[in-house]
């Protein structure tokens, strides 16, 4: 396994944020990967100049794409979208995208799953031609179209090229992480590592489970984190985990120092290596 930055993490400070300061610290910490979310408003070549020059691999590109509509001409645009985030990757250097899969509060999330795998059909086809591995995750909410693994599972049911990033921390709003894991492991291309507490309603959005949660350092909210990496230890996974923080009471560089350390931690006592 190894550790990754996510460029989401450090950018959601964007008073503290820099792309060279980001990769010092990637550089810093010896991770070995980045996942560019978005493109930060420069060119995608310039990007992996950058990547290399810091000896990082570019090991996801992270893009939006509106793909929740019941019909093809209202996803015209996020299958546009898609497209582009899909040439940009490849102008990266990278060979895997994730698009994130939100649901609003007032459509039903089997609607909203049938959507995007709509959409998912229709974009599979140019990203495979690319050269590039397009994935979902467990993305969180009481809304979300896929938060547990029978979620993923029923997309690439119908998306058989579809490949899955594994969100830790979203997919414990549903069922416990490690079991979740496990159920989809074969499909588990990269993984988003972040945690969560349990709150009150009026201090946090609600989960599939009918809870409420509010964003955690990793390590210190509901995720068992030695049980979910034994398991993937097990299953073999030997891909990147980005590191995620949505938390207010860090900065970004304080959040992903903390949770490096706590996690090759981890790894350690469980004699995984990193790498």
């Amino acid at each position: 396994m190894k550790l990754c930055m996510m460029s989401y993490t450090m950018a959601r400070r964007p008073e503290l944020f820099s792309l060279r300061g980001m990769l010092e610290l990637s550089k810093e910490l010896g991770l070995t990967g980045i996942d560019f979310v978005t493109l930060h408003d420069t060119p995608p070549a310039e990007l992996r100049r950058m990547a290399e020059d810091y000896g990082l691999t570019i090991a996801c590109h992270t893009f939006m794409a509106d793909l929740n509509h019941p019909e093809a001409a209202g996803r015209r645009a996020g299958v546009d979208a898609a497209k582009r985030g899909i040439d940009a990757a490849v102008a990266l250097g990278a060979d895997t995208v994730m698009i994130p899969t939100a649901g609003p509060p007032e459509m039903p999330r089997a609607q909203t799953r049938r959507n995007i795998i709509a959409g998912l059909q229709e974009i599979v086809g140019f990203a495979t031609r690319a050269g590039i591995t397009l994935t979902v995750e467990n993305f969180p909410g009481a809304s979300s179209p896929f938060v547990i693994a029978a979620d993923l599972r029923e997309a690439q049911a119908a998306v058989p090229e579809l490949r899955f990033t594994f969100d830790s921390g979203n997919a414990a709003q549903g069922e416990d992480p490690a079991a979740s894991f496990t159920r989809c492991a074969d499909a588990v291309v990269h993984a988003h590592f972040k945690d969560w507490v349990t709150t009150t309603p009026e201090d946090g959005h609600p989960g599939l489970d009918g809870r409420y949660y509010r964003a955690a350092l990793i390590g210190q909210g509901i995720v068992a984190y030695p049980a979910l990496l034994a398991a993937m230890h097990r299953a073999g996974y030997a891909g990147y985990i980005d590191i995620e923080y949505e938390g207010h009471a860090l900065t970004p560089e304080q959040a992903v120092r903390q949770a490096v350390a706590y996690l090759r931690g981890q790894m350690a006592a469980l004699g995984i290596p990193e790498g």
